[in-house]
């Protein structure tokens, strides 16, 4: 059983009322309760679970997105909620940050006439789709030979391994949670990527090609696009929650230079505050008590080197 996110609307008869339709039911997106009532789905937090529901909504039609940021913002979600969507692989995420919804070919289907293939043709070619439509990793040396376009509610695929080009064989799910294929990204994509985190960053001072170095040097080690836009949104939650003034806010180098998207903000406890701690707040003089690093705090107003 599926289940509708938007409501259905009704379908006229004449040919402008039919176009209409056409481009809603392209539009809508659906979730199987095989996935979603299930007992490992259930056991996720709150935020994790409305974080794959807008992750899923912000998809295109082969189930691919790129709007990991954006979604996590209106889930309220953590890193901590989109790593245990990876680790219990309800998504797969590639290098450049792109993710896909491992499921979604059991739960969304359209016509050849409603289907817009996906931008992320790179990302589909190192994927196979099982019989029962899930999305699952190739492995190093094969390439994905695919029917893409939609013939109702599945679509066919087989991996031709190099050394056996005459040879058909399904890739099978080994059910471990591995790894894609690593693709070497170029010094200019790189810049590109920092450029964009960059521009998030809400203090642009320091130097920015040390900036850049730190980034790339992250990069190498592992850490993704996505980790520091996510990073870099949690900070600035939190330096709107607690009201920090610009004075305080460290310089772009700093944050860049210490790998600063990696700190716990604390952001989604922030959004939790009731009732009751906002009145406590409020109360006269009782002020939050701060324990600030001096050390730390001189070398963020400094803009001290890496």
């Amino acid at each position: 059983m599926c289940l509708h996110w938007q409501n259905s609307h009704s379908v006229g008869y004449d040919t402008n009322n039919q176009r209409q339709e056409a481009i809603k039911t392209a539009e809508r997106r659906m979730f199987t309760k095989k996935v979603t009532d299930d007992d490992n789905f259930m056991s996720l937090s709150s935020s994790a679970q409305a974080l794959y529901l807008h992750l899923s909504m912000s998809a295109d039609d082969d189930g691919f997105c790129n709007q990991v940021t954006i979604a996590m913002f209106k889930a309220h979600a953590s890193v901590q909620d989109l790593q245990a969507l990876l680790e219990k692989r309800y998504i797969y995420q590639f290098e450049n940050g792109v993710i896909v919804i491992k499921h979604w070919r059991m739960a969304n289907a359209l016509r050849k006439d409603r289907y817009t293939p996906t931008a992320f043709q790179e990302e589909l070619a190192r994927l196979n789709i099982k019989e029962n439509g899930s999305y699952t990793w190739l492995p190093d040396g094969c390439q994905a030979v695919a029917n893409r376009l939609p013939d109702g509610c599945r679509v066919d695929a087989v991996c031709l391994p190099q050394d056996s080009i005459g040879k058909d064989s399904i890739v099978e799910d080994n059910n471990t949670l591995c790894d894609p294929p690593k693709k070497k990204t170029s010094t200019k994509e790189l810049r590109e990527e920092f450029e964009e985190c960059w521009k998030l960053y809400p203090k642009k001072q320091g130097s920015k090609d040390k900036a850049f170095e730190a980034y790339k040097k992250a990069r190498a080690e592992g850490t993704t696009k996505a980790d520091v836009l996510i990073g870099i949104n949690n900070f600035k939650a939190y330096v709107k929650f607690k009201g920090i003034e610009d004075q305080y806010i460290p310089y772009g180098q700093t944050f860049f230079c210490q790998k600063r998207w990696e700190n716990d903000y604390g952001v989604k406890e922030h959004h939790e505050v009731n009732e009751h701690t906002k009145e406590k707040h409020n109360a006269f003089n009782d002020f939050e008590q701060h324990d600030y690093d001096w050390d730390q705090l001189e070398r963020d107003l400094l803009g001290y080197d890496c």
